[in-house]
C-alpha cells in the first residue's frame, strides 16, 4: 500500500484540525462561552439590557467559519494588487446599466439628497453601486452571528467587532426590532449602502419620513444616509474629487507616494516634486498624490482632494474611492447618452 506524501499528510492534518475546531464551536453556543457571558453582563450594566433576553439571543447566534475565511487576509498573497483588475469588477456594463435604472427610478430622491447635503448625485449613485449593485447583493449572513463570530473568534479585530455587536443590539432596541432579524455581509454591514451598525446609529437618516430608518427596504433612506455620511465626514460642496496628474521627467515621487491618501500637498509642493494636473489647471486646494498600480503596466497617477479623502472614510482604499468616482461618472455619462437618444 502506497504511503501518503508528507504534503498530503500535512493537508489532512490541517483539515482534521479545522473540522475539529468547527465542530467544537458548533457544539458550544455563544451564550455558554465565558467571553460572551461577560459581554452580556456589560450590556446589562452599561445599557440596561435584560440578561435573559440577551442570553436567548446568544443561544441562537452561531459560529460561522465562512466569516473568518472571508475576512482573513490571504496566507499566500499572489502578486501585487492590480488597479485594472479591481476596476474591472465595478466599472462594467451590468453595474452601469443597473445604475442608470436606479438613478432613473429614484431621481427625485437622489436630487433632493444631493441638494440637502451638498454631495453630487453621481457620488451617491457610485457608492451604492460599488457596495451592493443597487441592492442586488446586500448579504445573507445573520448579523448577530457574523458579529459574534468576529467579536469572540477573530482576535486581531475583536475590539472593533465587539463595538459593532454592541451597536447592533442598541440599534435593534431603538428600531424596536429583533436583533436576530438583521441580515447583511460577513462583516455585519447592512442594507443598500452596507453601513455597519455604528454608522447606522451615527449617520443614517429617515429620508422617506416614515418614522423609521430602513437601509434595506427603503432606497430613500439609503440614498439620504449615504449623502449625510459624506457630508458629516467633511464633504466640500462644489469642490473637485480627483484630477489626473501629469508627471515631469525629473519628478521625485517617493515622498508623495509615502504620504498615502492624506491631502497634504498644495500646488507649490506638488510642482516642486515635478507633479501638476494633466489638464494644466491649478490644483484646487491641497491634494494627495495617488498611485494606482497595475502589475506589468504603467501606474496611473492622480491627485486626490479632500472629497476623495472623504470617500475613503467609507473604505480606506484609493482603489475603492477611485472606483466609486469612476462608476458614478460612467453611470452619469450612460444616463445622459440614453436621455439624448429618447
Amino acid at each position: 500500500m502506497k504511503t501518503a506524501s508528507p504534503r498530503l499528510r500535512l493537508a489532512l492534518s490541517l483539515l482534521a484540525g479545522l473540522l475539529a475546531t468547527t465542530a467544537s464551536h458548533a457544539a458550544q453556543r455563544y451564550a455558554d462561552r465565558p467571553e460572551a457571558q461577560l459581554f452580556i453582563e456589560e450590556m446589562q450594566q452599561k445599557h440596561g439590557f435584560d440578561k435573559d433576553a440577551l442570553t436567548f439571543i446568544f443561544r441562537r447566534a452561531e459560529y460561522l467559519p465562512s466569516v473568518i475565511k472571508y475576512i482573513s487576509p490571504p496566507k499566500d498573497p499572489v502578486g501585487v494588487r492590480s488597479w485594472q483588475r479591481y476596476r474591472g469588477r465595478f466599472i462594467e456594463p451590468v453595474r452601469i446599466k443597473a445604475g442608470v435604472a436606479f438613478w432613473d427610478r429614484h431621481q427625485n430622491t437622489i436630487r433632493a439628497a444631493s441638494e440637502k447635503y451638498g454631495v453630487p448625485e453621481e457620488i451617491i449613485v457610485g457608492i451604492i453601486g460599488v457596495e451592493t449593485i443597487y441592492g442586488r447583493n446586500t448579504g445573507n449572513f445573520s448579523a448577530v452571528s457574523a458579529l459574534a463570530t468576529l467579536a469572540f473568534d477573530y482576535p486581531r479585530r475583536a475590539e472593533l467587532f465587539r463595538g459593532e455587536l454592541e451597536n447592533l443590539l442598541l440599534m435593534a432596541r431603538e428600531q424596536h426590532r429583533d436583533p436576530l432579524d438583521y441580515q447583511g455581509s460577513y462583516a455585519g454591514a447592512l442594507g443598500l449602502p452596507q453601513f455597519l451598525p455604528s454608522s447606522v446609529r451615527n449617520y443614517a437618516v429617515d429620508f422617506d419620513g416614515d418614522g423609521q430608518i430602513d437601509l434595506l427596504n427603503s432606497p430613500k433612506d439609503a440614498i439620504g444616509s449615504v449623502a449625510r455620511y459624506m457630508q458629516m465626514h467633511g464633504w466640500e460642496a462644489g469642490a473637485p474629487v480627483t484630477k489626473l496628474a501629469s508627471i515631469g521627467t525629473d519628478a521625485n515621487l517617493p515622498p508623495l507616494i509615502a504620504n498615502d491618501i492624506n491631502p497634504n500637498f498644495d500646488a507649490a509642493s506638488l510642482a516642486s516634486h515635478g507633479v501638476k494636473t494633466a489638464d494644466g489647471t491649478e490644483p484646487a486646494g491641497k491634494a494627495a498624490f495617488i498611485e494606482l498600480v497595475t502589475p506589468g503596466e504603467d501606474s496611473e497617477y492622480w491627485l486626490g482632494y479632500q472629497n476623495f479623502y472623504v470617500i475613503t472614510r467609507y473604505n480606506r482604499s484609493s482603489f475603492y474611492a477611485m472606483s466609486v468616482f469612476q462608476l458614478g461618472e460612467a453611470v452619469k455619462a450612460a444616463r445622459t447618452a440614453a436621455s439624448a437618444r429618447r
